[in-house]
């Protein structure tokens, strides 16, 4: 019983990690989308960006003073 339960979610795990990589795989330059706020351009027009990038700033704005 148990071993039948691991083969199904072994069996739809894949197809869910092929039908989530369709686009990547069938397109000519197919790519991963870019998650990373920094290049997200909606974002950067608000002027918001990501933790580590702020970070840097408030360091960098911190010793200038």
């Amino acid at each position: 019983m148990i071993w039948k339960v691991i083969g199904l979610s072994i069996i739809l795990m894949t197809f869910v990690a092929v039908l989530m990589s369709v686009r990547v795989l069938l397109r000519k330059r197919g790519q991963f989308p870019n998650l990373h706020i920094g290049a997200n351009k909606e974002l950067a027009k608000r002027g918001i960006t990501c933790a580590t990038t702020q970070d840097r700033q408030a360091r960098k704005n911190g010793r200038a003073m």
